[in-house]
């Protein structure tokens, strides 16, 4: 056989140079589009229509379906949408993904794209060493771009020709006249391929030059791209594999929706086949079962119409996927206590800024918990019953817990944003935010601190007068409020950071904290209280301002984040 295993890498090589170029190219515009992305996905997606056109106008932006339907996993992990919104979104993807085929077959077949490619580098180039990062983005798009032609135009090149190496197709011969068993054969490898490659939009790029070198027919080819739209899924499902209960029902609404897509089509195959026959033959006249030129627009006809009827048949039936997801994917109460990143996922890391986004989100989660953690605190104050005392004690001890936990989560996986190519904005973000973690993780500690405090209190039987109480519980209040301005601050869909009134309260916390600690001292001269309860009355209105100085720590470094 003269198809050599230099031929064979040459071959990987080429699929590796396209595949490198459509990932250079999505996350070069996914940089540049990232912040709008996040708000178009916010806010069009109030109805399941608007939500099927935003999914189509992101995918097409960044040409990955698979990074948009991560994103969207990501983004009802966070609680950024919800799971009927996302519904949307995913099948809008879907059809979104239809334009690299027609990239594909308009440029890639029909243009000889590859001539311009090596100018194209060289207009990047310049642009990728600019200080703009801006600039530097659209140029690493021109780069990206190039190699994606590039490696196409080396892929049909790579594979071997049948004419000089009959054997390479012998074993596809005996596949490819099993009647409708070919159809599910094909239907498979293409499902598999995408699995393996992590990419329907190289898998597709295989199966056009495959129908280009004449190795398999059109009916084939439909059976392959189908298995394309199956294989994809798996990106989101692996993705959701470490988010919350929401984020793996969208995770199945996505497996779900496409693979009853390829059911129905399966049904009518051969009817839509000779349909898009019937098509290309009026507009070309040329029939894609015949001759192989006419194939790559034949499949983009198949493809762009398979997932348009898809949508419009099962966009009716998004309530009905909402309570069969939520069936596949049960709720366990248990879950919100159990230590998990509740919006970070592993799919995001290739996208550094949108990267920053979930951490973002993350945050936000970690200051309701610190909020919740000091709801307990007070909870504890007042309670008289041991069994509840205890159980609440418990509850603020592993509370505590979490946050060094989620400290330590949120951290590794910003140093990690911290590595891929961030804009100077997200860099100042990301350090930021570095800062926020370890404020956040001080305010469980000091939390804590409170409920140890409380608790030697109740051990040593010591008891306050009721104005002693009352002052208290003013100092607690403030806390209160200065911890949900925070968490509010920390919310990525306020458009302000409320500094004001996060400092007007530190500045109350500190001088009441001030007064306390004037009449502390007149109180132990008078002989108000033991000099133990003294002791404790000190460390709780101490440990609540330095509990606060915390809080607007984060207030603080948010605001100078802040674009102006």
């Amino acid at each position: 056989m003269s198809y050599s295993l230099l031929d064979f890498l040459t071959l990987v090589g080429s699929l590796g140079m396209f595949l490198f170029g459509m990932k250079m190219m999505s996350e070069a515009l996914q940089k540049v589009a990232g912040g709008r992305m996040r708000k178009i996905l916010s806010a069009m997606t109030s109805n399941r229509f608007l939500g099927v056109v935003t999914g189509f106008l992101v995918t097409t932006i960044i040409q990955s379906s698979s990074a948009t339907t991560v994103m969207v996993v990501s983004f009802v992990n966070a609680g950024l949408m919800t799971l009927v919104e996302s519904i949307g979104v995913i099948m809008g993807a879907n059809i979104g993904t239809t334009i690299t085929g027609w990239l594909i077959t308009l440029l890639g077949f029909k243009v000889n794209i590859s001539a311009y490619a090596l100018p194209l580098i060289g207009l990047g180039l310049p642009l990728i060493f600019s200080k703009s990062t801006t600039r530097r983005s659209w140029g690493e798009f021109l780069v990206g771009f190039a190699l994606l032609f590039l490696g196409l135009d080396f892929l049909k090149g790579a594979v071997p020709d049948i004419n000089q190496n009959p054997e390479v197709l012998s074993f596809l011969q005996h596949y490819t006249n099993l009647g409708f068993g070919s159809t599910l054969i094909f239907l498979f490898i293409g499902t598999l391929l995408t699995v393996v490659i992590q990419s329907s939009s190289a898998t597709m790029a295989l199966t056009f030059v495959m129908c280009n070198q004449g190795w398999i027919s059109f009916e084939l080819a439909a059976a392959m791209v189908m298995g394309e739209n199956i294989g994809t899924t798996i990106t989101a499902n692996v993705a959701a594999a470490v988010g919350n209960v929401s984020a793996k029902r969208a995770a199945r609404v996505h497996f779900l929706f496409n693979m009853l897509g390829v059911v129905w089509m399966l049904a009518i195959f051969t009817f839509f086949i000779d349909g898009v026959n019937s098509i290309v033959i009026r507009h070309n006249g040329i029939s894609p079962t015949e001759n192989p030129a006419a194939i790559p627009t034949a499949l983009a006809i198949f493809h762009t119409s398979f997932n348009i009827l898809n949508v419009l048949i099962f966009i009716w039936f998004v309530p009905l996927f909402e309570k069969v997801v939520m069936k596949m994917v049960p709720s366990h109460e248990t879950e919100e206590e159990e230590f998990r990143l509740k919006f970070i996922t592993t799919g995001m890391l290739s996208t550094a800024e949108l990267s920053i986004m979930q951490a973002r989100k993350e945050l936000h989660f970690f200051g309701k918990h610190s909020k919740k953690m000091f709801g307990f605190v007070r909870k504890l104050m007042d309670e008289q019953k041991d069994k509840k005392f205890n159980k609440i004690y418990t509850r603020i001890e592993k509370y505590e817990d979490i946050c060094d936990n989620v400290e330590v989560e949120i951290a590794n996986y910003l140093t990690q944003v911290n590595q891929g190519k961030l804009s100077d904005l997200g860099r100042k973000r990301s350090r930021a935010m570095l800062e926020l973690v370890d404020d956040l993780e001080s305010i469980g500690d000091s939390n804590f601190n409170l409920a140890r405090t409380i608790n030697r209190m109740r051990s040593g039987k010591i008891q306050f007068s009721e104005e002693i109480l009352k002052k208290l519980e003013l100092m607690f209040d403030l806390v209160d409020e200065s911890l949900l301005i925070m968490t509010e601050n920390l919310d990525d869909n306020v458009d302000a950071v409320n500094i004001s009134r996060a400092k007007e309260l530190e500045m109350e916390i500190n001088n009441y904290r001030n007064q306390l600690k004037n009449e502390h001292l007149d109180n132990i001269k008078n002989g108000k209280y033991s000099y133990e309860a003294g002791i404790i009355f000190n460390d709780l209105f101490s440990e609540c301002e330095k509990l606060a100085d915390y809080v607007i720590n984060v207030s603080e470094a948010l605001y100078n984040v802040k674009p102006q």
